[in-house]
């Protein structure tokens, strides 16, 4: 009998901000996070695989640079395993908004989405802006609970999810 493979080391992956060269396993990741979980996410499996691969690569050269939006991946070499996005809110200039955190099924539990979610919150700072707020599905325990662990609270406000119209999402900050 063979041996089952020894999970993924977290600390094997380097978290960074993203580069125009990431374009192709960026693409890949988002595909993943969008099978993996669907409502998590504004757009469909299919827009995204449908979207030509030029405009993967201008949306990562946007978010490799500047203070208005950006993106971290968790690279252990090869394919990517984790994702967490920033962007100044529109409303609070002082806030960052949290988007698209994801890490891969395998790699989950290991401490990535701290790392990830730290890098959003150093980039926010350098920025100039000293807080995070998220939002995430109601009802999403698994998520609610892993973002409590690294800090994040309840703030009591609830909105309605951005394409399904019977959820509601709630929302969650903490200093950056």
């Amino acid at each position: 009998m063979t041996p089952a493979p020894a999970p993924p080391d977290a600390r094997t992956a380097t978290v960074r901000r993203v580069r125009p060269s990431d374009a192709a396993r960026m693409r890949a990741l988002r595909l993943e996070m969008l099978a993996d979980s669907p409502l998590a996410f504004l757009e469909t499996i299919a827009q995204a695989a449908a979207r030509p691969h030029v405009e993967y690569a201008a949306r990562i050269a946007h978010v490799s640079q500047g203070c208005h939006t950006a993106q971290f991946v968790a690279d252990p070499g090869g394919r990517l395993v984790g994702h967490a996005g920033g962007m100044a809110s529109p409303d609070e200039p002082d806030v960052t908004v949290v988007y698209a955190v994801y890490v891969s099924r395998a790699w989950r539990g290991q401490g990535l989405l701290g790392r990830l979610v730290a890098a959003v919150a150093a980039w926010s700072r350098e920025c100039g802006r000293p807080e995070l707020m998220l939002e995430v599905v109601v009802g999403n325990d698994r998520a609610y609970r892993a973002y409590r662990r690294i800090g994040f609270t309840d703030t009591g406000v609830r909105v309605p999810h951005p394409t399904v119209s019977a959820m509601r999402e709630l929302q969650m900050r903490r200093p950056a």
